[in-house]
């Protein structure tokens, strides 16, 4: 089956929906057809139909409350024509050899249960219907879902009758609750534990390279004279320092990555020069983190007009992704000592994200995972120029925007030869490692531990799903 089938099948409850896609075939290469199965049913008995799919295209790029957006994956379709009630053509507006696998990433609802519904009804679990394995049992704000088998999937019922999702967002309290055995398996094993769990006898540890990047972010639409970016003695600069490519650079010469890599993330994460693992599709092996030179760093920020430095700070949440606020405080350090003095503002998630929304914070840690496992995803919703009407930038919180890179991302993007289009898509990331619109810093390792008797599928998607754990 194609990467499309595959990733979508194994998720729990809206996201197998796309997998319903039988067969589908590209008749020309502006146009595909999907083949959707019959006698599929959602979870309440209602029958799934090309129509569900039609409403859930629709509805992607307008989610309410959404601090993103789904529309990058659908930016290509330009008409979607329903043949029959289990048939659709979707026409694109230029080759699009991706298509399959970004539909992927689109949760098909049901538009009787959806029509109407806000996020209210999707935290209450009214909304919740899908046509998965599992459907919704419970769900308690903040503390767990509880997820019961359906007996009607389409794919064959699962082992388990019942599984439980539990919020243990301390680290020491997910470990305990595993050694205890009040839990089978954990995801997201603190760094300060993983070697202890790997020796367990009682336990088994599963590992696997991520698709997740972290990253500073300036906001490229604060110009200048924000409280944040001050001269030594307080005064706001005239101009935003991070336009200067030099800084950014400079910037980026003065972090230790293999330190951040070693020491705060103990060896659960690489350092990059990127944001793709090696072997994804994309991924430049000439491109390498950018060498540790605090010398040529401070060289460089003179040349800029900073020859004293200056003080910038840090905003980050401190409980979204690993280390999240040590890693800041890492590099907070490393640019100290060249004279940019460093603070670091760090807040819990949900205050972050709306004033991240809001670009209020000149320079962000920032994240992202590619879902689709390959380069354009990220060139399309972290680089790419924000823009509604073409659904572009989705992600792109800082607003940073290069007509080139726009350029050559579309290039790549409807390129149909896999060969050709890869060989763009590395000239791409060599680009965006010599134009630094962010500061990379490590790709993760995504780590999972359980007891005894279990068999895991670990996911480079960081996704943690009942249909990927089995009985040994």
């Amino acid at each position: 089956m194609h990467l499309f089938d595959r990733l979508v099948e194994r998720d729990a409850l809206a996201r197998p929906q796309p997998a319903l896609a039988e067969a589908w075939s590209q008749i020309s290469p502006t146009e595909w057809e999907f083949r959707l199965r019959k006698g599929v049913s959602w979870h309440d008995g209602k029958a799934f139909t090309a129509d569900d799919v039609v409403f859930s295209f629709e509805r992607a790029p307008h989610v309410p409350n959404s601090p993103g957006g789904f529309g990058a994956f659908l930016r290509a379709i330009e008409r979607v024509e329903v043949v029959d009630a289990h048939t659709l053509r979707l026409h694109t507006r230029q080759p699009h050899p991706l298509l399959p696998i970004d539909l992927g990433s689109v949760s098909i609802i049901p538009r009787h249960a959806a029509a109407n519904a806000g996020t209210e009804d999707y935290n209450s679990g009214k909304a919740v219907i899908g046509t998965g394995p599992y459907r919704l049992g419970e769900y308690r704000a903040g503390t767990s879902v509880t997820l019961l088998r359906n007996d009607g999937y389409w794919g064959g019922a699962e082992p388990w009758e019942k599984v439980e999702y539990r919020f243990l967002p301390n680290d020491g309290g997910r470990t305990a609750a595993l050694l205890a055995g009040d839990v089978d398996l954990i995801d997201q094993i603190p760094f300060t534990d993983l070697a202890r769990l790997k020796q367990d006898p009682k336990l088994t540890v599963t590992e696997i390279a991520s698709l997740r990047t972290m990253f500073l972010a300036p906001v490229y639409t604060i110009g200048g004279e924000h409280p944040q970016i001050t001269d030594h003695a307080g005064r706001p600069l005239p101009q935003n320092p991070f336009h200067d490519l030099r800084v950014r650079k400079a910037l980026s010469m003065a972090i230790q990555r293999d330190a951040l890599a070693e020491r705060v993330m103990q060896g659960a994460a690489m350092p990059t020069g990127q944001w793709l693992p090696e072997g994804a599709f994309g991924h430049n092996p000439a491109v390498q983190p950018t060498p540790y030179d605090p010398e040529a760093a401070k060289a460089l920020l003179a040349e800029a007009g900073y020859p004293e430095g200056f003080r910038v700070t840090i905003t980050t949440p401190n409980d979204r992704w690993p280390n999240d606020a040590r890693l800041s405080q890492a590099v907070a350090q490393m640019w100290t000592r060249i004279g940019v003095r460093t603070a670091v503002d760090a807040m819990p998630y949900a205050a972050f994200v709306p004033r991240r929304t809001r670009q209020e914070f000149p320079l962000q840690m920032a994240a992202w995972g590619s879902s689709t496992g390959e380069a354009i995803n990220y060139l399309t919703s972290i680089t790419g120029t924000y823009d509604r009407a073409k659904l572009t930038g989705a992600a792109n919180m800082w607003r940073y925007s290069d007509p080139k890179l726009d350029a050559m991302t579309a290039r790549a993007a409807a390129t149909l030869d896999d060969g050709k289009r890869e060989a763009l898509l590395r000239e791409a990331v060599a680009y965006y490692a010599e134009t630094m619109p962010y500061i990379q810093l490590v790709q993760l390792t995504n780590s999972w531990a359980m007891r005894r008797g279990l068999r895991h599928d670990p996911r480079m998607d960081e996704r943690t799903v009942a249909m990927g754990i089995r009985p040994e």
